[in-house]
C-alpha cells in the first residue's frame, strides 16, 4: 500500500499476512503489532528513544550465552514471566513460579536423604515433603529437579569456583511420594545488574533483590509439569521480589530443631552437631487434560 499513515499503519500491517498463516501465529502477531503501535503513539516515541531500545535489545543478545539468559531476566523483571505462569497455573495444584535464567539441565541423581550442602558453610537445612495429586494421594515416580544458590548468593553457572552441578540434584519419589534432602539455608541475592537489565533497574529506581528460595521442577507421568519455588516467611524481600515470583501458597516456615533431633535416613544423620532448620512443603500436581 502506498498511502501508509500513522493512523492506518496498524490496519495495513494486518493485511500483510499470507492466507496460509497459522491462525494462532496470526492472532499473536496481530495483537503484538496492535499493542506496539499503540504504545508508540501513546508515548509519542522519538527516534532517539526507539534507537536506544534497539541498542538495549542488541546488548541483551551480546551478554547472553548458554549459562546467562538476559532476555529471560528481562521477562522476569518486567513481570511477564510471572504473568504467563499465573495465566496457566491451576488453583487445584501448587502455584507455579518463575524458572529464572540460571537453571541447568542434566543435574545428577540425588537419592532420598541426599546432601547438597557438602563442604559449604551455613546452617543445615533439611527440606522434605510429599508429592501428591489434587486429592492428596502420593505420586510414585515423580521427578524433582532441585537447585539453589550457594551461600555467596551465586548459582553455579555464575561462579567459577563452584562445580557445574553444585547445589543441583534430581530426586525421584518412591511409592510414598516423599522427597527429602539436606542443603545449606538459602540466602537472599541480587539478580545480575552488570548488563542491560541492570540499567533498567537503576533507571527506574528499583532494587535487584530476590528473597531466598529453593527451586523445584516437578514432573510425573499423567500430570502437568510444575515449575515453582518455595520461600521462607521471614525473608526481608518476600513482599518486594524484583521478579514477582512469590505466591501466598509458596511461603513456608523454617522450624529450628536441636542437633539431636536430626532424623535417621539422611546422609548427614549422626554428623549434625549444630541446630538445624526444617522446611516441610508438599507439592501438589494437577492431572493432564
Amino acid at each position: 500500500m502506498r498511502n501508509v499513515t500513522a493512523d492506518n499503519i496498524t490496519d495495513v500491517f494486518m493485511q500483510y499476512f499470507g492466507p496460509d498463516t497459522d491462525p494462532r501465529m496470526r492472532e499473536i502477531m496481530q495483537s503484538l503489532a496492535t499493542h506496539l503501535h499503540a504504545f508508540a503513539r501513546d508515548v509519542n516515541l522519538t527516534h532517539a528513544e526507539w534507537q536506544r531500545g534497539i541498542e538495549f535489545l542488541e546488548a541483551a543478545g551480546r551478554v547472553s550465552d548458554e549459562t546467562r539468559h538476559e532476555f529471560v531476566l528481562l521477562s522476569d523483571v518486567l513481570g511477564l514471566s510471572s504473568l504467563v505462569d499465573m495465566l496457566h497455573s491451576s488453583a487445584a495444584g501448587t502455584s507455579s513460579s518463575v524458572l529464572g535464567p540460571f537453571h541447568i539441565s542434566g543435574s545428577p541423581p540425588l537419592p532420598f536423604g541426599g546432601d547438597m550442602k557438602r563442604h559449604y558453610e551455613g546452617e543445615v537445612l533439611l527440606a522434605r515433603g510429599t508429592v501428591t495429586d489434587t486429592a492428596g494421594n502420593p505420586i510414585e515416580g515423580a521427578e524433582i529437579d532441585i537447585w539453589q544458590t550457594a551461600p555467596n548468593g551465586l548459582y553455579s553457572s555464575q561462579d567459577e569456583e563452584q562445580d557445574t552441578f553444585s547445589f543441583h540434584g534430581i530426586q525421584t519419589t518412591a511409592a510414598d511420594g516423599r522427597y527429602g534432602f539436606t542443603t545449606v539455608k538459602p540466602v537472599s541475592y541480587t539478580v545480575p545488574t552488570d548488563g542491560p537489565v541492570g540499567d533498567i533497574l537503576r533507571a527506574t529506581g528499583r532494587h535487584p533483590w530476590r528473597p531466598s528460595h529453593l527451586h523445584y521442577i516437578v514432573k510425573a507421568p499423567g500430570f502437568r509439569p510444575l515449575v515453582t519455588e518455595i520461600f521462607p516467611d521471614d525473608d526481608p524481600y518476600l513482599d518486594e521480589d524484583t521478579v514477582f515470583g512469590v505466591r501466598g501458597d509458596l511461603v513456608m516456615k523454617y522450624e529450628p530443631h536441636p542437633a539431636d533431633a536430626f532424623p535417621e535416613g539422611y546422609a548427614l544423620s549422626g554428623t549434625v552437631t549444630e541446630p538445624f532448620l526444617l522446611a516441610e512443603f508438599d507439592l501438589r500436581l494437577v492431572p493432564l487434560g
